[in-house]
C-alpha cells in the first residue's frame, strides 16, 4: 500500500471511529448492563386511570369497529381527541389497535416501557395503564432495537456499517503495521480464539 492509500485508510479509521465514538459506548455500557439485567432490573412505575366515555365518543368508537371479525380500523379520531384533552395521552392516528365484539384495545409499546388502552364497546368504560421502567430498560431497549420504530433500526443499520468500516480499516492498519510489532497477530488471533473457545466448552 503507498502512502496516499494509506493516508486514505487513515482518514476513513478515523472518521468512522469518530462517527461511533458515543454509539459504541453506549452499546458497551448497555451490553454490560443486559447482561445482569436480573441483578439491576428496577421497580416499573405504574400509572393507571379509568373512565367512561362521553356518549358521543362511545358512539364514535362504535361506527369505526370493523363490520368483519378480526377487520381492522384506526383508532377514531374523536376517541383521539377526548384521550389527549381529559388525560393527557397522545395516542399517534398510525397506531393499528386491536379490535373485538366487546372491546378495542390499544397497545403502545415503547423502549423502556409499556402502556395500553382498552375501550368496552358497551359501556363505554375505558381503562388506561402505563408501565416506565426507568432510564436503563430504555438504553437497554435502544440497544435491542426493541419496539424503536424505522427511524431507529435504519440508525442501527447505518451505526453497524460505521463499526465495520472502524474494524476492517483497523484491521489493514495492523497489517501495515505488524512487521514492527511481533504480538499483533497473535494478539488478534487470541481475539478470535477465546470467544470461540468458550462457546465450544461453556455453551451447549
Amino acid at each position: 500500500m503507498n502512502t496516499h492509500g494509506f493516508k486514505t485508510l487513515l482518514r476513513w479509521h478515523w472518521i468512522s471511529s469518530a462517527l461511533c465514538l458515543v454509539g459504541m459506548l453506549l452499546f458497551a455500557v448497555t451490553g454490560f448492563t443486559l447482561n445482569h439485567a436480573a441483578d439491576i432490573e428496577a421497580q416499573p412505575v405504574l400509572t393507571r386511570w379509568q373512565a367512561t366515555l362521553p356518549a358521543p365518543v362511545l358512539a364514535a368508537v362504535q361506527a369505526a369497529r370493523p363490520a368483519q371479525a378480526g377487520g381492522s380500523a384506526p383508532v377514531p379520531a374523536t376517541l383521539r381527541q377526548w384521550v389527549a384533552e381529559s388525560h393527557g395521552l397522545r395516542l399517534a392516528a398510525g397506531l393499528a389497535p386491536e379490535w373485538s365484539a366487546e372491546e378495542l384495545y390499544v397497545a403502545m409499546p415503547r423502549p423502556g416501557g409499556d402502556a395500553w388502552l382498552r375501550v368496552d364497546l358497551s359501556s363505554g368504560e375505558a381503562e388506561f395503564e402505563d408501565s416506565d421502567r426507568g432510564l436503563l430498560a430504555l438504553l437497554n431497549d435502544l440497544h435491542k432495537g426493541r419496539n424503536t420504530g424505522a427511524v431507529w433500526r435504519a440508525f442501527l443499520d447505518v451505526f453497524a456499517a460505521g463499526c465495520l468500516v472502524f474494524c476492517i480499516t483497523g484491521l489493514l492498519i495492523l497489517h501495515r503495521h505488524a512487521g514492527q510489532r511481533a504480538l499483533t497477530w497473535p494478539l488478534t488471533a487470541a481475539g478470535f480464539v477465546l470467544p470461540a473457545l468458550l462457546v465450544l466448552l461453556f455453551i451447549h
